[in-house]
């Protein structure tokens, strides 16, 4: 039997409704089915009261006797959301893609501390496009450009190029000058360590998983230098490990070498120097040589 179509429902401040599935079960209420499934939600009767839970066709939910076979909706808040003082700006869009330029400190997708204050919900509610999602991701502290598909018949295509490495990136890191030689290609096998350490990718013998082309764009007087670095694979932090292995860590980097104490409230200061400037791929949907930047967004010809 095929699955019935998912309802659209209307975002609220850019953040979709998450769907919870009722499955049949004790519970006497659905406010007592909630606050088991999803007990870090404290508001339960009170949303229900205020009809922020609706069902399939967006209709409030009021609590009652349980009834299991059925999806209800929320949309998710939270209290102590920090404010990121910082605007992404669009670069580009056609009826396929948009190209924001994100800001440091400024999360692509909802995660711990952020909901609403993400680069994906603030463009939904600027736009209105409630399918809009990012082909790739950027890590919360490093600015620079972010692709979303615009159609939900589009999105794997464009996770194919990923998956498939077939998209071109540029990167610009500000982190301490080395001699070198440059440029240099650089492989290691990066893994992801158990307990305390587990945000720091490690360096570990066997053979390569990250590799990242990286060259000396311009000694600066303090001692530091601008690189551009090119990866050719999609290790999580491979920028930062690879350029931290090299002795070089990239400028406000809280992670490599040292992992600092989380900041709750953020602070917003001493970003990381890290820049997506480049993204280009053949698109494809159109077959139309993509190319973008942070200075300019084109179609280029096939």
């Amino acid at each position: 039997m095929a699955r019935p179509p998912k309802p659209v429902l209307p975002l609220r401040d850019g953040v979709a409704a998450s769907a919870v599935f009722c499955p049949p079960g004790p519970w006497p209420t659905l406010t007592a089915f909630l606050a088991e499934r999803l007990p870090r939600v404290l508001d339960w009767p009170e949303r229900l009261a205020g009809g922020h839970v609706v069902d399939d066709a967006g209709r409030p939910v009021a609590d009652a006797p349980y009834r299991g076979g059925r999806r209800v909706y929320y949309w998710r808040t939270l209290d102590m959301e920090p404010r990121v003082p910082f605007e992404a700006r669009i670069v580009f869009q056609d009826e396929h893609l948009l190209v924001a330029d994100k800001p440091h400190f400024l999360p692509v997708t909802p995660s711990g501390l952020y909901a609403r204050e993400t680069l994906m919900a603030r463009l939904r509610h600027a736009t209105g496009l409630a399918d809009l999602i990012p082909i790739h991701r950027l890590d919360r502290e490093t600015a620079g450009l972010v692709v979303f598909s615009l159609r939900r018949q589009d999105r794997d295509a464009y996770h194919q190029l990923f998956r498939e490495r077939s998209v071109r990136k540029v990167y610009e890191a500000i982190a301490p000058w080395s001699p070198g030689p440059w440029p240099r290609t650089v492989r290691h096998r990066l893994v992801e360590p158990d307990g305390e350490q587990f945000m720091q990718m490690q360096v570990v013998d066997g053979e390569p998983n990250a590799e990242t082309r990286i060259d000396l764009v311009e000694p600066l007087p303090d001692g530091r230098a601008r690189y551009e670095l090119r990866p050719l694979t999609g290790a999580r932090h491979q920028l930062r490990a690879q350029m931290n292995a090299l002795g070089l860590p990239i400028v406000g980097d809280r992670i490599y070498p040292v992992l600092l104490p989380h900041e709750n409230p953020p602070r917003f200061v001493a970003p990381l120097q890290l820049l997506a400037r480049e993204i280009a791929f053949t698109d494809p949907i159109t077959g139309e040589a993509r190319h973008f930047s942070r200075d300019a967004a084109t179609i280029a010809p096939p």
